[in-house]
């Protein structure tokens, strides 16, 4: 009986075990995750934190016997490395298990950056569900929290932490909030907006160490304090002083790193799969090595916009790449051509900040030779940014014009040729709409149109 062995319980990881067991009702499949839960998805986490889920509705199949019921096997355990010339995981407890087929799907892990204090307690990631719990129970209505990292994922944290009540804080290396997704207005109007909404917020600066208060500091202040009887409460003692490279000093009851994220796949040293930044493949989501397959955030596959290879962490891309790879999976274990083909990465990123929307497509910095349009209302809260290479959208910024979503990512990743509307939008970055329309029709992708004007 064929194996398929999926390293990887989120959702890359699922998409890909249901997707093999409708295409080979009979092969043996397990999934192999290294976290006590049931398989869920990282990005509700901030909806936990807000209370507008519970830990079940985090979980990315609801019912206990959903795996069960598909003759899947959830396995956890921590894979210490895999020999994919013997076709073999080696676990952490020198337990092995072979496969005939191989996706790694094993996403990404908080980046830990070298800062004196950082493993204190009442420091943490927002990971795991672990992590989670921890953050709950610090940050309470008026709880000091400092944020390490204003990135596309920090955001999102950042929301969850204002809707618990806490006096938040936000340090950014960058000289602007989202730096890998926006560019200097827009960056600069978000942080604009977080400090409106009452955030603190730090560009530019970097957290030079967190020194925890000492336990017997802290009882010396209580003994002096009892000797002129008066109590301190425990909530009056800050756990954390944070040190910024501004030459300020952080009191704060929790502090959370969000300095961004890296592909896990350290475990694939000397195994030979060709890794750079992520787990190299080809359009079919296969490696170097035939049989091994990878999806999702540790992968890195070829985006046709750009025309290079990059890691595009966001859960469309994750699904696109479970099924792909798994119905190659199938066929490969069955001896037969590949099935299907990655049609493209795609590189959205939409962002609600404290109710400001956002959005970042393609090559949203420009391209060399490029030409460049941008319309910026500060008062209003609105900004645009076009990027052309000849008559083509290649990239596009926005800020609070949330109209226009759809059609740019359907023009960026269409990549109409807009002819004279390109000096039109030139003119006028808000006739997009009208630019798509025309040339996407004269092209004859009007069903593109229609759907993004749904969008």
């Amino acid at each position: 009986m064929t194996h398929h062995v999926i390293l990887g319980a989120g959702p890359a990881g699922v998409i890909a075990a249901e997707t093999i067991r409708k295409l080979a009702p009979l092969d043996a499949i397990t999934i192999v995750g290294d976290e006590p839960e049931p398989p869920y998805s990282r990005m509700a986490i901030p909806y936990l934190l807000m209370g507008n889920v519970d830990e079940h509705g985090t979980y990315l199949r609801k019912s206990s016997t959903h795996f069960s019921d598909l003759k899947v096997h959830l396995l956890q355990a921590t894979v210490s490395h895999v020999d994919a010339a013997a076709k073999t995981i080696v676990f952490d407890d020198d337990e092995t298990l072979a496969f005939d087929t191989l996706l790694i799907a094993t996403g990404s892990h908080p980046v830990h950056p070298p800062i004196p204090g950082i493993d204190s307690a009442g420091v943490h990631t927002c990971w795991t569900l672990e992590d989670a719990r921890a953050i709950m129970a610090l940050a309470t209505q008026g709880a000091r929290v400092l944020q390490l990292g204003a990135g596309f994922i920090g955001c999102i944290i950042m929301e969850a932490l204002a809707s618990r009540g806490v006096h938040l804080s936000v340090v950014e290396m960058g000289d602007r909030m989202v730096p890998r997704m926006m560019g200097p207005t827009a960056g600069g109007m978000i942080r604009d907006w977080c400090e409106a909404k009452g955030v603190e917020v730090f560009t530019g600066t970097r957290v030079e160490s967190i020194e925890p208060q000492g336990a017997a500091q802290l009882g010396l202040v209580d003994k002096l304090a009892s000797a002129i009887g008066f109590k301190i409460e425990a909530t009056q003692q800050p756990a954390l002083r944070v040190r910024l490279s501004n030459g300020k000093h952080l009191d704060c009851d929790l502090v959370i790193s969000a300095a961004g994220v890296r592909p896990a796949i350290g475990f694939l040293e000397k195994s030979g799969i060709t890794c750079l930044l992520g787990v190299l493949t080809d359009e079919h989501l296969q490696t170097n090595v035939p049989g091994i397959y990878a999806a999702g955030d540790c992968c890195e596959a070829f985006d046709k916009i750009s025309g290079k290879m990059i890691v595009s962490a966001i859960q469309p891309n994750a699904a696109e790449q479970a099924r792909v790879a798994a119905m190659n999976m199938v066929a490969f274990a069955r001896g037969a051509a590949p099935a299907a083909e990655l049609k493209g990465v795609t590189q959205i990123n939409v962002l609600d900040t404290l109710g400001l929307i956002s959005a970042s497509f393609g090559d949203w910095q420009g391209r060399p030779g490029g030409e460049h349009v941008e319309l910026t209302d500060h008062a209003a809260g609105r900004h645009l940014s076009l990027q052309f290479k000849d008559d083509v959208l290649v990239g596009c910024n926005s800020v609070g014009w949330t109209e226009h979503v759809g059609v740019m990512r359907g023009l960026v990743e269409g990549q109409v040729k807009l002819g004279a509307w390109k000096e039109t939008l030139k003119a006028d970055p808000t006739k997009l709409m009208e630019a798509y329309l025309a040339s996407a029709q004269a092209q004859g992708t009007w069903s593109g149109a229609q759907d993004a004007r749904r969008r």
